[in-house]
């Protein structure tokens, strides 16, 4: 019984800490997808972008990962803004951005990952951190992982600026607008598509840094970002689309819900398990835990 217990307790502390992560992940597809109508697929592209680059930093300069990409932030900020560009002009403007707006992502996913694996093979890449190995126990039986708490920290303190800068700042409140009335946004002298760039930008801001915390936790490979692509999806719609108190909340519930089955009945279930969540909770309340 005390196994069955102290099991359950550290799968519970090892599921916050997981959905931690998700929160990071999902929270650029929680911008895009439920504030700007975007539908990003190329997503796990730019999270699997920032796992490199933070993986050639880091064994050419030893510089951590996590650090490397915030530093790097203004460079993956200009990406998003100039794909949103390249993106509106092709196919938001001439109002073919539903399927043609679609291929257009999933043709960037594809040659993402083609020019990676090209670059790097099919070989699994690790980085080197202090904080990586080591574990601290919270009892003499629950531990820690210092591998996935420092990217749960930052995965949270990233989650509450992106709050505060979407309700704090004009910047921010327009990009909430932009996604009820267009017509009003402009009445108040702003610039729809330019604001919608720069919420775009933030969006693959945030896909790189869990870039970052993704190759902490795990070695990566090329593909490896297909796994996330219903992943970042179902914590978007579960949390309520477009609220970022939601996405961290469903992310915690879908981490908590993978870890659980994946202690008890087998990693294989884990996926089975969040997504019967997910259709449970949008028959219970459709617009998603804290959506309106």
């Amino acid at each position: 019984m005390d196994v069955t217990f102290n099991l359950l307790i550290n799968a519970i502390v090892a599921g916050i800490l997981l959905g931690g992560f998700y929160a990071a992940v999902s929270i650029g597809i929680s911008v895009a997808f439920g504030m700007l109508d975007i539908v990003n697929i190329a997503h796990p592209a730019f999270i699997i972008l920032g796992s490199y680059i933070a993986y050639i930093v880091n064994v050419n300069l030893g510089v951590d990962p996590i650090v490397t990409v915030v530093v790097l932030s203004p460079a993956f900020f200009a990406l998003g803004v100039a794909m949103y560009r390249w993106y509106y002009v092709a196919f938001e403007r001439r109002g073919r951005e539903s399927l043609s707006g679609l291929a257009f992502f999933f043709g960037i996913l594809f040659i993402g990952e083609v020019a990676l694996l090209l670059v790097f093979g099919v070989d699994y890449r690790t980085v080197n951190t202090p904080y990586i190995g080591p574990s601290f126990a919270i009892t003499s039986n629950i531990s820690i992982s210092m591998r996935l708490f420092v990217p749960f920290l930052v995965s949270v303190a990233m989650v509450l600026a992106i709050q505060l800068y979407m309700t704090k700042t004009f910047a921010g409140r327009c990009i909430l607008a932009v996604s009820q009335n267009q017509t009003a946004l402009q009445l108040m002298g702003a610039n729809p598509q330019h604001i919608k760039a720069i919420a775009f930008g933030l969006s693959i801001v945030t896909a790189a840094v869990a870039g970052a915390f993704l190759i902490v936790i795990q070695p990566v490979e090329p593909s490896i970002g297909r796994e996330y692509i219903g992943r970042v999806f179902a914590v978007c719609v579960l949390g309520g689309m477009g609220s970022i108190p939601g996405t961290l909340l469903a992310a915690i519930i879908l981490g908590v819900a993978e870890s659980f089955t994946a202690t008890f009945y087998g990693p294989s279930w884990a996926p089975a398990v969040s997504f019967g969540i997910l259709l449970l909770t949008l028959a219970v309340r459709p617009a998603g835990l804290l959506g309106r």
